[in-house]
């Protein structure tokens, strides 16, 4: 099923561009041939420039030009879906209305407005507040669990300082990082201050984060180098006991094969006390609930990040985001604090969650 998806999704990309780039040329047709060349260029550029910056990351050219390739395509990507999407609304309507005339002219303006509200929505992470009481001995703490921000040429400096500052203001003994913290290359953020913004961070507990599949992407032993120039502790199929009673499982991704079961890594564990699972992907949640585990802190699906592919992550998960309490198991499925690729939240929201863990008289 998932090769079939990967198959389909760059089809599907290649077929849409197509569409847009037919009804371009129609609404360019008067032009001159050298603007509609113009035109095909920048078009074809724009397509595919998210892809050329990934692909270019490690090649040496200059940060600021790959930068601005990633937020083009990046931008693109979700222009084109919306594009098309109300082109063929309006290919519809005016069948019954022929009078509405070239579909474009309303689209370009209709889609300017979704993206600005896209942006100034992704600007505005939601925080959520949950609190668990557990019946085992636990001293009384603040957590704040992140995942999803995707550091590098999408989520910059700039934004992770804001991001450190609205950690901070939650006054958190301890922050659990579930994956996905870079993007798709260590190599910006050698280039910047990003490990002096991270060690901004205030938890006296520790930061503890699990690798999520950008990790890999990025170059696992890269991002553990990064990581161990910093405060935040990259846990990869181990154990944490913090201060306060609470066991932390810090698993491995699944992009590596070899990642031991979660049974294997609960006997690591002492399960008289309370036990905290990060593990970036959230599949197998009922699996994990029936190990009797206590929480489950994931993230990943960034749920959909804009409609309707927040229906395809509802679709795939048992639990595609938020808080569900299960059978046993406190978990919280987080959509992200920052995002991949487009900096657009349409129909989803940004998040972070303030987890008041307490014992339970």
């Amino acid at each position: 099923m998932m090769k079939i998806a990967f198959l389909l999704i760059p089809l599907v990309y290649l077929a849409g561009n197509g569409y847009l780039y037919w009804r371009v040329l129609q609404m360019a047709g008067t032009l001159p041939v050298w603007v509609r060349c113009v035109i095909s260029v920048l078009f074809w550029f724009a397509a595919f420039s998210l892809f050329m910056s990934i692909g270019l990351r490690d090649s040496g050219l200059p940060g600021a030009f790959l930068k601005a390739m990633y937020l083009m395509g990046s931008v693109w990507m979700v222009f084109l879906l919306y594009s098309v999407l109300l082109l063929i609304v309006f290919d519809v309507a005016r069948a019954f209305i022929p009078s509405l005339g070239p579909g474009l002219k309303y689209v370009l303006p209709v889609t300017a407005c979704l993206l600005v509200y896209g942006y100034v929505n992704y600007r505005n992470p939601k925080v959520e507040h949950v609190d668990i009481a557990l019946d085992k001995p636990v001293d009384g703490i603040t957590a704040v669990a992140i995942s999803d921000v995707h550091l590098g040429h999408g989520t910059g400096v700039r934004a992770l300082k804001r991001y450190v500052d609205l950690i901070n203001g939650q006054n958190p003994d301890v922050v659990f990082i579930a994956g996905d913290l870079i993007d798709n290359s260590v190599e910006p953020l050698l280039n910047e201050p990003f490990a002096e913004a991270l060690d901004g961070l205030k938890a006296p507990m520790g930061i503890y984060m699990v690798p999520g599949n950008h990790e890999f992407i990025s170059g696992i032993e890269a991002c553990e180098a990064f990581l161990a120039g910093t405060r935040v502790r990259l846990l990869r199929d181990d154990v944490e006991s913090l201060p306060c009673g609470l066991q932390v499982i810090g698993r491995d991704d699944r992009s590596n094969p070899r990642r031991l079961s979660l049974e294997e890594l609960l006997e690591k564990a002492d399960t008289s006390r309370p036990v905290l699972v990060l593990d970036h992907q959230p599949y197998g949640l009922a699996h994990a609930d029936s190990l009797g585990i206590d929480m489950q802190v994931s993230g990943h699906t960034h749920r959909g990040q804009i409609w309707p592919l927040n229906w395809l992550t509802d679709a795939i998960y048992e639990q595609s985001h938020g808080y569900r309490k299960w059978e046993n198991a406190h978990i919280y499925v987080s959509s992200g604090l920052s995002l991949w690729g487009p900096p657009f939240r349409i129909g989803t929201r940004s998040d972070m969650v303030v987890l008041k863990i307490l014992h339970e008289e």
